[in-house]
């Protein structure tokens, strides 16, 4: 029992290290972010700032334009979320239900591409976009997403795990496979969906590399692309008004986190959690 006891003070104790080392970046962020000029540097670690300057949120929502760069931000993440459902989800149903010749094979094929890194495949990207004249719009900012191999993998892999005697009872009753597919799979999917969709959303807001090299035009900046203001030499290091604007755009995503937050775990645990 002593054992036990200990063991499980050591992993509290683990578990415990391991929260402080995720937060604090974030605490940190935070507590900059209010923080006055002379604050930021001359505190140290300090976890309050023996200054304050809420000003900073001023300075990054003017300074960086966040208005309309959260706006480009929210239209690109939708639109790419909203294709790739359509793409995805109809294409995982087949992964996981019908059969046809060449399926594992292909599906392979689709697992295979999750191996390749986005750095690797951005430069031919931009080299056809910019060839078909999309460069600067933000059709060049969503084509490049319109599928996603691990978006099909985790729906597949939710998909396979749907009784297949529940798709026989739903064609007995008289559904073909397109109302098969919206009007039971995609129900039963939910908590895939929602985690896949959390995850679409949180990668392409963060995104900076893409926006960097087709978004030249500064109406066309996404939140990441419209906080490097900060590093330009004619504003300056303001490392008060960068930490805001980085409180600003990571408040959406932190929010929505907290509404899916019990789908979204649930879609990584593999179904739904009790209530």
């Amino acid at each position: 029992m002593k054992a036990d006891y200990y063991w499980r003070i050591v992993r509290a104790g683990c578990v415990a290290v391991v929260v402080m080392i995720a937060v604090f970046p974030l605490v940190w962020m935070v507590r900059t972010s209010v923080a006055g000029a002379d604050s930021v540097i001359l505190d140290g670690l300090s976890p309050i700032p023996s200054s304050f300057d809420l000003g900073n949120f001023e300075r990054a929502w003017m300074l960086a334009g966040l208005g309309t760069a959260m706006f480009n931000g929210a239209v690109v993440c939708i639109a790419i979320l909203a294709i790739q459902l359509l793409t995805c989800v109809p294409a995982a149903y087949a992964f996981a239900k019908l059969r046809f010749r060449g399926r594992d094979a292909v599906f392979m094929v689709v697992v295979a591409c999750l191996l390749i890194p986005t750095q690797a495949t951005a430069l031919p990207l931009f080299l056809g976009i910019s060839a078909v004249g999309l460069s600067d719009t933000l059709v060049a900012l969503i084509i490049p997403f319109a599928s996603s191999a691990f978006g099909l993998f985790l729906l597949r892999q939710h998909m396979s795990t749907i009784p297949d005697v529940l798709l026989e009872a739903a064609r007995v009753d008289g559904l073909r496979t397109p109302s098969i597919l919206w009007r039971v799979v995609v129900p039963a999917s939910g908590p895939a969906i929602a985690t896949f969709a959390v995850l679409s959303i949180f990668v392409h807001w963060n995104d900076y590399l893409w926006p960097l090299m087709v978004a030249r035009d500064p109406a066309l900046r996404t939140p990441p692309l419209a906080l490097a203001v900060f590093q330009q030499a004619e504003i300056g290091l303001d490392f008060g008004a960068l930490a805001a604007g980085a409180v600003i755009i990571t408040a959406p995503i932190v929010v929505l986190f907290l509404i899916a937050q019990r789908r979204f775990v649930a879609g990584i645990a593999g179904g739904e959690i009790p209530g």
